[in-house]
């Protein structure tokens, strides 16, 4: 399912892939010394850099999901199991396999960089590069290769710093993400909340479906405050990462502009605005917005060393709240 939806694209198989991988090997530790250097959080080693193709970037990721849902594989096997129906059963299965692959198919086309915190067996530091979707947006935007290779390669060194420069984000991050998904595997979803909830949002105007997609709208209690614990998290992420590799891009790259503005336009495309919103990517674009406003106000506020604080602890980071409202943040940590 998921390869009859990513496709191919006909110059990753020629030798323009080939001067990809050799480039990125290059630019990489280039990149993740300058983010370094802006950020002041100290990476040890050096990623792994990798090219893959769109199948093996949905192979990696089907890979991660499995680490990821282990926990709860158990429960979910259960709940199908009580389906009496064999024939129910095998579609159930077949449903969500569907789901799941065109998913995977989708953002397999879109998907430039990844750094990787799940590598089953392993720690993991390392970061793919989907050679498809950089040489066809190369082509397709007229981008000059040697910049824009560099400016994709500051946006994953700025989350590597992250993950590796701050000592206890990595297991607090996975550790959200499994409880959210063994709640969800262990608890229904109260029907009742969910209908009221859908009524006062017709009530009041808003929509069903919020920019958290089906999860949030299933989501319930306690459940819906780590969801909302690991937008904020995302949005901080990727605001302070989306803020780095634009300010190097701006002092290296002529076209670092253009690149941004095409990129930005690339992630609100209307085409597929009804997709974003039912599946919750949604919120993945919001953060880049979210964050990077909250970000370039508390450096506005304080300066950019007050950011430093949110490195301090889960404590420290903010709630989606205060990444609306930066100055609650400042006022909470001092």
């Amino acid at each position: 399912m998921a390869g009859l939806v990513a496709r191919n694209y006909g110059l990753a198989e020629s030798f323009h892939l080939e001067h990809l991988a050799t480039d990125m090997a290059g630019i990489v530790p280039v990149a993740g010394q300058m983010v370094s250097q802006e950020t002041r959080l100290i990476t040890p080693g050096q990623a792994e850099v990798l090219i893959v193709s769109r199948p093996d970037w949905v192979e990696r990721n089907v890979a991660a999901f499995a680490e990821l849902v282990e926990p709860a594989e158990r429960k979910l096997a259960e709940r199908l199991s009580m389906l009496e129906d064999d024939a129910a059963r095998r579609i159930a299965r077949r449903l969500m396999e569907a789901e799941t692959g065109a998913l995977l198919g989708f953002l397999s086309r879109r998907v430039l960089g990844q750094y990787e915190l799940v590598v089953p067996g392993e720690q993991g530091d390392s970061i793919a590069f989907v050679g498809a979707n950089i040489l066809q947006m190369e082509r397709a935007r007229q981008f000059r290769p040697s910049e824009f290779r560099m400016w994709i390669a500051l946006h994953e060194a700025a989350h590597r710093s992250q993950f590796v420069g701050v000592g206890w984000l990595r297991e607090y991050f996975l550790g959200l993400v499994r409880g959210m998904v063994e709640s969800a595997a262990s608890d229904e979803p109260r029907l009742a909340e969910i209908v009221a909830r859908v009524r006062e949002s017709r009530s009041e105007g808003r929509p069903m479906i919020d920019e958290r997609g089906m999860l949030g709208l299933l989501a319930t209690g306690d459940r819906r405050d780590s969801l909302d614990r690991v937008q904020a998290l995302m949005s901080l992420l990727e605001g302070h990462g989306h803020v780095v590799m634009d300010r190097l891009g701006a002092a290296l790259l002529p076209g670092q502009r253009r690149m941004s503005a095409l990129l930005k336009a690339r992630r609100s495309n209307s085409k597929t605005a009804w997709f974003f919103r039912l599946t919750g990517l949604e919120m993945k674009i919001k953060q880049y917005e979210m964050g990077e406003r909250f970000v370039l106000e508390v450096e506005r506020l304080g300066g950019w060393e007050r950011l430093d604080h949110a490195w301090e602890g889960p404590d420290a980071l903010p709630t989606l709240a205060e990444i609306e409202d930066p100055r609650t943040w400042l006022k909470r940590v001092g």
